[in-house]
């Protein structure tokens, strides 16, 4: 199968990586220079600048640009697509109903673990093309579908924004130990190896059941635990969600 993507930002690089060695790959995009240095890069992949006039007719499309950009570019797409992914944050089926044609169309949320085939991606939208969806983005990781856009712009905060939000927790995490005398590529390598094995625990685990087995009475971790609260790491964490929430929504709105 051939799928094209519209849009060569970082997105659409990590869903090329992910999905290049099972499929036909191609780019279409407004900025030559970057889509030369993504050829470089991942030389298996087409690349093509965009046209004033882009036919899509019949195309899979994953359509990976900012959600801003979305009526400066669906003017120049004619024909009616096969099916229409958007990654669009936001960005309501209705709304891609009304600038693109397209058979089906789906809503997803992949994350930058694309690149490495370890996105959690939730999915939504016609239910003809679910099937063809999750088997998509099972290439790129685990597809989860969900039934409302409601359920999708929630999952945007968690599984979309959210790898944002570890690499503050790890890059803080790295930087403690290095404040107690830990050079930094030990830090590093250390904070690597928890998030891995953290991951594996979570198969079977749940987050609170994890933290009681590592929690002695009056132990190290629990003076940890401590501060950790201290600093409303929790209700920020929450609130981080509700935020990101919001903002999907409000983007959906405009």
């Amino acid at each position: 199968m051939k799928l094209t993507l519209i849009g060569n930002g970082f997105m659409a690089q990590a869903l090329a990586r992910g999905l290049i060695n099972d499929f036909e790959i191609e780019i279409i995009g407004r900025d030559l220079n970057k889509l030369n240095k993504i050829k470089e890069e991942i030389p298996n992949i087409e690349i093509k600048v965009i046209t004033d006039t882009e036919d899509i007719s019949d195309k899979n499309i994953i359509f990976c640009v900012k959600p801003y950009a979305l009526q400066s570019v669906a003017v120049r797409l004619q024909g009616e697509a096969n099916i229409l992914f958007s990654i669009l944050a936001g960005t309501t089926l209705d709304t891609l109903k009304s600038q693109i044609k397209a058979k089906y169309y789906i809503r997803t949320m992949p994350n930058v673990a694309a690149s490495v085939s370890a996105s959690t991606t939730t999915i939504t939208g016609d239910k003809e093309a679910k099937n063809l969806a999750i088997e998509l983005f099972n290439y790129v990781g685990k597809s989860v579908w969900v039934n409302t856009e409601k359920q999708l712009d929630i999952a945007t905060a968690v599984a979309g924004s959210g790898p944002a939000f570890l690499s503050l927790i790890a890059e803080s995490l790295s930087d403690g130990a290095v404040k107690a005398g830990l050079e930094r590529h030990i830090s590093n390598e250390l904070v690597q190896g928890l998030f891995e094995g953290f991951s594996k625990l979570l198969d079977t685990k749940h987050p609170a059941l994890i933290k009681d087995s590592v929690m002695s009475p009056g132990g190290t971790t629990a003076a940890g635990m401590g501060k950790l609260e201290e600093g409303a790491v929790r209700d920020a964490m929450i609130k981080a969600i509700e935020a990101a929430h919001n903002k999907a929504v409000e983007i959906g709105q405009k």
